[in-house]
């Protein structure tokens, strides 16, 4: 069964029509035959047909001139690789009759004639030569206009990938800090004493204070959990360079509830020129500007 063409491109019968429309022209049936076949691809083919034929034309000339021996030999033989391919075996059809036709016309045209002779500008030669025109136009057609893939069915549209950009890094907890600033040489570590208020029973704590940033952090284990709304801590800054009466203020702190350990941050609200020591009183909630120290609950000097 002949396979159908790729679209585009012409098939058997179509090929043997307008072979014949170019080399002898067609009769009404033929003409309404072609007519209702691939109009578009049929008008393309036909120019490619009759250029061909021009082209063999005015090679071969109609005064017996022959065609070069190597270009007979290559048209001959590019008709018969695109018939036989074009047959694909044994059901050749119409198209067989063209490329004998062909074959015939080589070997009359491809022939020098002989001196003296006549110039032969048969109708029948001239058809034929044009008939291997054509076949060489299908054949270099066939290698050129090669057949369109398959379209492929639409991929689906996918929704635009999110790139989540990378988390940044936690900051360090105060713990973390406290440990960094315990390393450094330059840190001052004081070890507060706790005294004899109620909410230092069984406590235990220090301090670290970097004089550079003017910051530290105080640390206590067992101190207790205190109520924001009533009161809080509150961290002193003893400057030798001040009246020890009026101490700096580091600021007010809570101790949650079931806290066991806690480490504070604390800064000084005056510059301090050089710390002579630490003190944790118990205050109103928010604070006080002036500790009248009577809830001391632990203290320790720099030396």
């Amino acid at each position: 069964m002949p396979q159908t063409p790729p679209q585009g491109q012409p098939d058997e019968a179509m090929v043997d029509l307008l072979i014949k429309q170019v080399t002898q022209g067609l009769s009404s049936a033929e003409q309404r035959e072609l007519d209702v076949l691939d109009t578009e691809t049929a008008s393309a083919y036909l120019r490619d047909f009759e250029r061909a034929a021009a082209a063999v034309t005015l090679a071969a000339g109609t005064n017996g001139h022959v065609l070069p021996p190597q270009l007979a030999q290559r048209i001959a033989r590019q008709a018969d690789e695109h018939f036989a391919a074009l047959a694909g075996g044994t059901a050749r059809g119409a198209s067989v009759a063209r490329l004998d036709d062909a074959r015939a016309a080589r070997a009359d045209v491809g022939t020098q004639p002989a001196a003296g002779a006549a110039p032969r500008a048969s109708r029948s030669g001239m058809y034929g030569w044009v008939a291997a025109a054509a076949c060489l136009v299908l054949a270099v057609i066939g290698w050129t206009h090669t057949p369109t893939a398959p379209e492929l069915p639409p991929v689906a549209d996918l929704p635009p990938t999110t790139v989540v950009p990378p988390a940044p890094p936690a900051p360090p907890t105060p713990a973390e800090e406290r440990a960094a600033l315990l390393a450094k040489s330059d840190s001052v570590k004081v070890t507060l004493g706790v005294t004899k208020d109620p909410a230092a029973r069984g406590v235990s704590g220090d301090v670290v204070w970097d004089p550079a940033t003017q910051k530290g952090f105080v640390h206590f284990v067992g101190l207790a959990s205190n109520d924001p709304a009533v009161k809080q801590y509150q961290v002193w800054i003893f400057d030798v360079a001040r009246d020890q009466r009026y101490p700096i203020d580091g600021g007010v702190f809570d101790v949650p509830a079931e806290a066991n350990e806690v480490v504070i941050p604390f800064d000084a609200s005056l510059p301090v020129t050089k710390a002579a020591a630490f003190a944790v009183t118990v205050e109103k909630a928010g604070g006080v500007v002036v500790s009248a120290r009577q809830h001391v609950v632990a203290l320790g000097a720099t030396s």
